[in-house]
């Protein structure tokens, strides 16, 4: 007895190679599901309605101008929060898009929007970035909702069933090319002159006036 308590004590003072490369594994895997499980548990509550509009500038701006919309209210009861929008569902495209969301980080530090006024000269800027990224993913965001395959256009009015058939299932443009300011106001146009390209301009001058 006295000599298995000693070779006992021994292997806790001075574990083998075997047991060392055990404990390392083991622990290494613990603290790998812990490490997991915390980061998905803060990226979902990064990933709500209730984050998002957390900072006064996101509530008092375009979150007032979505309520109104069928985004927010509608007779299926159906919502699109801010992260159904603005956040891609597929687990890589929702890191990408946190990452690059982060820099939103340094605009609240330093107050880049805390005021309407600071909203409303930045807002083209920030709705063109907007633009450009659901361009450049052809619209994920609105897709995960919004189907062609299962569009039903006969029941659309002839001028969006036109425009589908036309646009969307050729692939000629993507869904935000002809539905900016579907969930927020659009910006002053007026400046766009200084931010973008001409033919941009016109081109959603154009969508506007039809």
């Amino acid at each position: 007895m006295l000599g298995f308590l000693r070779r006992t004590w021994g292997a806790v003072r001075r574990p083998s190679v075997h047991y060392s490369l055990g404990f390392l594994t083991m622990g290494g895997f613990v603290m790998g599901v812990v490490f997991w499980g915390g980061f998905n548990t803060a990226l979902e509550l990064t990933n709500t309605e209730t984050f998002c509009t957390g900072c006064h500038e996101m509530r008092d701006n375009v979150f007032v101008e979505l309520q109104p919309t069928i985004h927010y209210t509608n007779r299926s009861g159906v919502r699109a929060t801010c992260p159904d929008c603005h956040v891609p569902h597929e687990w890589t495209n929702k890191i990408a898009r946190k990452m690059q969301a982060s820099k939103e980080v340094w605009g609240k530090i330093f107050g880049t929007i805390n005021t309407r006024e600071k909203f409303l000269e930045k807002r083209l800027e920030l709705a063109q970035h907007e633009w450009a990224r659901l361009e450049a993913n052809d619209s994920l965001e609105c897709r995960n909702c919004h189907s062609a395959e299962s569009m039903d256009i006969t029941r659309q009015s002839t001028r969006a069933a036109e425009a589908h058939e036309r646009f969307l299932f050729t692939g000629e443009k993507t869904c935000i090319s002809c539905h900016k300011g579907i969930a927020h106001q659009l910006p002053d146009l007026g400046q766009a002159s200084l931010m973008a390209a001409p033919e941009a301009v016109a081109e959603l001058s154009g969508y506007l006036d039809q």
